[in-house]
């Protein structure tokens, strides 16, 4: 019987007991969206909380816990009843897309980190406000030539590695690295300036000292 249709037997009887394990397993495999749903009430939340323990963030265990979901209903086909159990399943897929989504944390901050150093390989003060980093960051992408700024677009929001930009766009590895290395070193440029700009707006906003009639 399908999961879109559980009822009681008898009119008025009690409500029919939620499906079992295989039951549900059999119903995604034979893309049964009623059974998706209830794999996700069964085992999003259990989804959910590893991500948040491993991760430390709400937002990205959100975009884990989705990710896991649309990546299970995409790969029904490859589930293996006689491997182990539906909710295994969902946890190796829980674990995969953790570790992609930490190393997708790290390839961000590596490029922050570049950034945060100037040509001479010299850090800046740590204690630069970081928001303040941020706005200039995206600032400064939105004024690089249009192959510069698509190459660090797709390397820092979609966390793509160079290989794999220069696959989905067509172009040389290496031109990628080429727009990769000037691109930075342009953001490096653009974020000195936005900083330079602000401590000369904040000493504009300092009040002068009044001098007194002797």
């Amino acid at each position: 019987m399908s999961t879109k249709a559980r009822h009681s037997d008898a009119p008025g009887g009690p409500p029919a007991s939620p499906p079992d394990e295989e039951e549900l397993a059999r119903g995604l495999c034979a893309s049964d969206e009623a059974a998706f749903a209830a794999v996700y009430r069964r085992w999003g939340s259990l989804v959910h909380t590893l991500a948040s323990r491993s991760l430390g963030d709400p937002h990205e265990a959100e975009d884990v816990t989705q990710q896991v979901f649309i990546g299970a209903w995409r790969g029904r086909a490859g589930y293996r009843p006689e491997r182990g159990p539906l909710g295994g399943w969902l946890v190796g897929i829980t674990r995969r897309k953790i570790v992609d989504a930490l190393a997708a944390r790290t390839r961000r901050l590596a490029l922050v980190e570049s950034v945060a150093y100037d040509a001479d390989g010299h850090r800046h003060d740590a204690g630069v406000d970081e928001v303040l980093d941020r706005v200039l960051l995206v600032d400064a992408l939105s004024r690089l030539p249009r192959g510069q700024r698509e190459v660090l677009c797709m390397a820092f929001y979609e966390d793509l590695t160079q290989a794999q930009i220069a696959e989905r766009t067509g172009t040389p590895l290496g031109t990628v690295k080429s727009h990769t290395r000037r691109g930075l070193h342009r953001l490096r440029e653009g974020i000195e300036q936005g900083r330079a700009d602000e401590r000369a707006a904040v000493r504009e906003e300092k009040p002068h000292p009044v001098a007194h009639p002797s």
